[in-house]
């Protein structure tokens, strides 16, 4: 039940983003995946998280894990 609400408020915030604002200032960047409003890499319209999640399933191509 409250996953359904969770998702039900997602898909809210994702409609609501796609309206135009009211004022053009106001203008946020969220994530395409998720919503998320932080921590959005406007290279790729996807958060820190998402961003970590697909370079780690090797989805983003020429994107691999640093190591030294």
């Amino acid at each position: 039940m409250l996953k359904e609400i969770d998702n039900m408020a997602k898909v809210s915030l994702k409609a609501k983003q796609k309206k135009h604002p009211k004022f053009s200032t106001r203008a946020y960047t969220r994530c395409e995946l998720c919503g998320r409003p932080h921590a959005v890499l406007r290279k790729y319209k996807i958060c820190r998280i998402c961003f970590r999640n697909l370079a780690h399933e090797g989805k983003i191509p020429g994107m691999k894990k640093a190591s030294w």
